[in-house]
């Protein structure tokens, strides 16, 4: 597994994002609220929106996982189903993957193994994986995925 440890800060910017909603544990929900979105995509796409980013969002305690998409303006309307938040962003740590989402859940727990060994303070918002390239036109092995943990 390609996993930077060592983290470097960035500041995610403000985003207008688009998503399903799930909880329960991550192994079930993450699948299925991806699903769902990708079966929602067409619907988007069909009011003129144009999608800037895909990217997950979640919590933890409880476990609360969103899927969605960021959009350059607030949508006027959504189809029922989606939501629309204006996430304010913020500075996080980002820790980058390189290789199939596959290995993301084995990446995010280390991430979070390594910071609480550091003892690096994490702030209370949502964590973010934010996913670079298209997986529809990238190889698996050169998916690049930053995980990013919200920090102080």
């Amino acid at each position: 597994m390609q996993l930077t440890l060592e983290p470097d800060t960035v500041i995610w910017p403000e985003t207008h994002y688009v998503y399903v909603e799930k909880s329960g544990p991550f192994m079930t929900i993450a699948p299925a609220a991806w699903q769902e979105l990708h079966q929602r995509i067409p619907e988007l796409e069909a009011l003129n929106y144009q999608i800037t980013g895909y990217h997950s969002l979640y919590k933890m305690n409880p476990n609360l996982y969103r899927a969605g998409v960021s959009l350059p303006a607030r949508p006027d309307d959504l189809p029922l189903g989606l939501h629309y938040e204006h996430f304010h962003g913020g500075p996080y740590l980002r820790f980058t993957l390189l290789g199939p989402y596959s290995q993301l859940g084995e990446a995010t727990g280390r991430v979070w193994k390594y910071v609480e060994d550091k003892g690096i303070a994490i702030r209370e918002d949502f964590a973010i994986e934010n996913y670079v390239n298209d997986p529809r036109t990238t190889d698996e092995s050169q998916l690049i995925t930053e995980i990013l943990l919200p920090s102080d």
